[in-house]
């Protein structure tokens, strides 16, 4: 039940104050008013940074045989290595909001762009410890970067959230394809599957220096508390929410990590496979661009939520069984299907929050359990080839996961809120003020 002002509680918590008031009464924290102008350049900025969030996956996903063949690496061990950096994403997303609240989501942001850079050049080394060490650097300070952005959304363009969230989506998939198609003409170049890896801190060092006119000078002293959101992990529809994530980044982060191998197992030139890839990739920002659009004007997104499952799932399995001939299709197919489905898990994150805090935790919440349990997907297809000596069994895997899919996404796509309370912390007067709706 919503709350006036004049019908607010009031109780006792050892000795802190809580005190419940409806959501339009607190105000966001403040932000500067910027010229047409500054606002491009910030969207350009989120842009650009999103961009860098994928080639870490697809890139050693390409280049995943010759690894194995250089460090003699087995099933088991190269199956660990593509779920790691997805295994950060669920370990380490929780960290982001606490962090955000102590230093700005900005200043934040562009410490682990720096992070991001460090491991993408130590990754470049080109053995496995390094690769390791690189990997586990990069997935941490992406898992932070993939977090904030969505609250920076919700907040700076509350007018343009779904063109935004599709600009976003949009450049995770063409950072991913740029990688898939690239990475293997760039280990020929240098004759190094590490340097092909190392390469991409180029661009995520581009990022960091468009951003870096976007971190304030300091915290604004206008902000007086510190906001922290509960309630949301005993809220049902937030735990739907999370749990098409799990299912989509299942499916999504196979797809960058083991297409390029299952292709090339089954008699497909390495070069060939990797363009697929790079095709099925792009395919996916144009869906992209577009799928936010359609669920953010949607009243809402419970049949759409069947539809891009559909066509991933479909699609994928076009890629695992049909004849070679005709994979172009396929590709394409759950291009445009795996772009839909993980840009309208990532919209619902916005769409689903009624403010930018309530976005921001519920963010470090869907991508924390989301991508650490969706990272038994790369995991149980390593796993699965291992036991199985081929794909096949990969098929059941994701037609199950599709089936789950399909009924999680219906109750996902429900034109609700999630419950979230909104709770500012005043050091000073030792009060606590609850947002509720």
């Amino acid at each position: 039940m919503s709350l006036s002002s004049e019908q607010c509680r009031s109780d006792t918590l050892g000795d802190e104050k809580f005190i419940d008031a409806e959501i339009d009464n607190i105000p966001l924290p403040a932000t500067p008013s910027r010229s047409r102008r500054a606002q491009i350049f910030l969207g350009a900025s989120l842009v650009l940074l999103a961009l860098n969030l994928r080639p870490l996956f697809s890139s050693l996903g390409a280049l995943l045989p010759e690894v194995i063949r250089s460090q003699g690496l087995s099933p088991s061990a190269a199956s660990a290595i593509t779920t790691l950096p997805v295994l950060c994403l669920g370990l380490f997303a929780p960290t982001a909001p606490l962090l955000a609240r102590r230093f700005g989501a900005e200043r934040t942001i562009l410490g682990f762009m720096a992070a991001l850079a460090v491991g993408t050049v130590a990754r470049g080394f080109g053995g496995t410890p390094e690769l390791i060490a690189g990997t586990l650097l990069s997935g941490a300070a992406i898992a932070i970067i993939n977090v904030l952005l969505p609250g920076l959304i919700k907040r700076d363009f509350p007018q343009r959230t779904g063109l935004m969230a599709g600009l976003y989506t949009m450049a995770l998939c063409a950072g991913a394809a740029m990688a898939a198609g690239l990475s293997i003409p760039l280990e020929r170049l240098f004759d190094s599957w590490g340097l092909a890896l190392g390469v991409w801190a180029i661009p995520v060092i581009l990022a960091i220096v468009c951003w870096m006119p976007q971190v304030p000078p300091k915290r604004p002293a206008s902000h007086p508390g510190r906001p922290i959101v509960r309630g949301l992990w005993r809220c049902p529809l937030a735990w739907q929410v999370t749990i098409f994530m799990v299912l989509q980044s299942m499916l999504s982060f196979t797809v960058f990590g083991w297409l390029a191998p299952i292709l090339r197992d089954r008699g497909m030139h390495a070069d060939l496979a990797g363009i697929v890839v790079s095709v099925s990739v792009m395919a996916q920002t144009v869906a992209c661009l577009f799928a936010p659009m359609i669920a953010a004007g949607l009243r809402d997104q419970r049949w759409l939520s069947v539809i891009v499952v559909v066509l991933a799932v479909g699609g994928f399995m076009g890629c695992l069984f049909a004849p070679l001939s005709s994979i172009w299709y396929w590709a394409v197919l759950q291009g445009i299907g795996q772009g839909a489905l993980t840009s309208v898990a990532l919209t619902l994150i916005v769409l689903r929050s009624e403010n930018a805090y309530v976005a921001a935790e519920l963010s470090s919440m869907v991508q924390g359990v989301g991508y650490g349990a969706g990272a038994t997907g790369p995991l149980l297809v390593g796993v699965l080839h291992g036991w199985s000596g081929g794909f096949g069994a990969v098929g059941a895997l994701f037609l199950l996961a599709g089936a789950l899919a399909i009924y999680v996404g219906m109750r996902a796509g429900r034109a609700m809120y999630v419950k979230g309370t909104v709770y500012e912390i005043r050091v000073r007067e030792r009060l606590t003020t609850g947002l509720a709706r």
